[in-house]
Parts: C-alpha cells; sequence; structure tokens
C-alpha cells in the first residue's frame, strides 16, 4: 500500500543517522495554528509584569506546562541536566527575545534556532549558573547586562538532556562575540510576536507507527547582513515558548 503524503514527507524528513530524528522540519505537514487563542497584551509583556508574574510562585494547579520533552529519546540513559537562558532584550519598541542559529557541523541540533545554553557542569551550583556560563561562553554576553527573573518548567530533549530554562531581562547597548565554531549567528524576535499564538503552527506525522507532533514559528526579520531572512523556530525552542506563553496567560 502506498505510503499516505503526510507519511512520505515525515520519511524524508527525519531520514539521516539516527531514525526518527527529524532533519528538515519545514517539509513536515502544518495541521493548524492557534489563532483562536489570545495574543497577550502590553499589560503582560512589560518588566513589571513579568517579575510580578515569577515573584508569584505560582502553586500547584496554577497552571500547567504544555510541552514536557520531546517524546522518546534516540538513546539509552538517564538524561544528563542542562539550562538554557531565555534572554528578553529591553528594546524602545517592547521586549525581544535572543536566539542564536547553531552552526552545521555540531552533533546535536545542528543549524537549528535555539536559547544560548548547554550541559551543566558541577561549578554551575545550578541551573542559572549553567544558563550564564553557557550564554557568555557561546554568544559572549557577560554577565553583567542580565538580570534574571525565574524559571520555566524542564524540558526534556530527544537528545538526552533535562534542560531547566532560565528567564532573565538583558540591557542594552551590550556587544556580543558568538562562538563562531558553535554559533552562526545571533538575532532577536519581539517578544510579542512570539506571545502571539496564531504565530503558532502545529506539525504532525506518523513515525514508526506512531504520531508525533512539534511546534514551529517561522519569523521573518533582518540578519546580520541587514537582509530579510526566515528564521524557523521549531521543536524544543518553540516548546518552550509555548510554555512562556501559557505561564504569562495564566
Amino acid at each position: 500500500m502506498p505510503a499516505k503524503p503526510e507519511e512520505s514527507r515525515a520519511a524524508a524528513a527525519s531520514r539521516g543517522p539516527v531514525p526518527g530524528r527529524i532533519i528538515d522540519p519545514h517539509v513536515v505537514p502544518i495541521v493548524g495554528t492557534d489563532a483562536h487563542l489570545p495574543a497577550l497584551g502590553v499589560e503582560r509583556l512589560d518588566e513589571a509584569a513579568l517579575r510580578a508574574r515569577f515573584a508569584a510562585r505560582p502553586g500547584v494547579g496554577d497552571w500547567t506546562p504544555e510541552f514536557s520533552g520531546d517524546g522518546r529519546l534516540i538513546f539509552e540513559g538517564t538524561p544528563a541536566p542542562a539550562a538554557v537562558l531565555v534572554p528578553l532584550v529591553r528594546r524602545p519598541a517592547g521586549l525581544a527575545v535572543m536566539l542564536t542559529r547553531r552552526t552545521e557541523h555540531l552533533r546535536d541540533h545542528a543549524g537549528q534556532i535555539s536559547f544560548p545554553g548547554g550541559r551543566s557542569e558541577p561549578a554551575d551550583h545550578g541551573p542559572v549558573g549553567t544558563a550564564l556560563r553557557e550564554t557568555e561562553e557561546e554568544v559572549g554576553l557577560a554577565r553583567r547586562y542580565i538580570e534574571i527573573v525565574g524559571e520555566l518548567p524542564r524540558y526534556i530533549t530527544i537528545t538526552g538532556y533535562d534542560v531547566t530554562p532560565v528567564v532573565a531581562l538583558v540591557t542594552s547597548p551590550f556587544v556580543l562575540r558568538p562562538d563562531a565554531s558553535e554559533v552562526a549567528e545571533v538575532f532577536e524576535v519581539p517578544l510579542a510576536f512570539l506571545m502571539a499564538p496564531a504565530h503558532h503552527q502545529h506539525h504532525r506525522f506518523t513515525w514508526d507507527g506512531k504520531p508525533r507532533q512539534f511546534l514551529s514559528m517561522p519569523w521573518h526579520g533582518p540578519g546580520p547582513d541587514g537582509r530579510e531572512h526566515e528564521y524557523f523556530i521549531w521543536g524544543a525552542t518553540a516548546a518552550m515558548l509555548r510554555n512562556l506563553y501559557r505561564f504569562l496567560a495564566t
């Protein structure tokens, strides 16, 4: 029996050295957006609102993260602790999320859009330490520009990392010095764009007889060369941003 179109495209998208890992998410079918959900207004996206929301220390039942991980791991073992920084840069037009595009030669998540971050080390003394160290190493953003406001629930990636997203406000101007071995470019997306569910695309396909799905949030904006590019934000990064939306919307 011929494969269904969505199964054929998913198989092509997942073809690679590790079965089930999505190589080209662009070709995985879009099954809908969340335009029915309200976009967050400026009253929920300014600094005061963010600080107040994280300071409230939500209790059990206050909210539930929509995504806790990518699904089935591609290896056996215990996920390694890691952390990422979710940097919200203060700009005249409002807060913007700093993101990176990873270089193409990396073993994990090559070429993908990511938050700065990585595996934890004992000397970090927790997720905040990891997020700050990795951000300084990857993009050269010094700690004096960063104000931590809180953490989001942990997220398990398909590649075996137990990631804590650390949310922070970043004061500009600053100078970045990206590590060319890990980071191809650094760019920013308005927080308001990412907190509008109409821009959240749901992708779904079948792999190994089981349904799989992920979110994407494509952004068109200027790159380092001044020209407009598409930045395809998807997977774990998009899922953590969606959890941030649910958290702030509660």
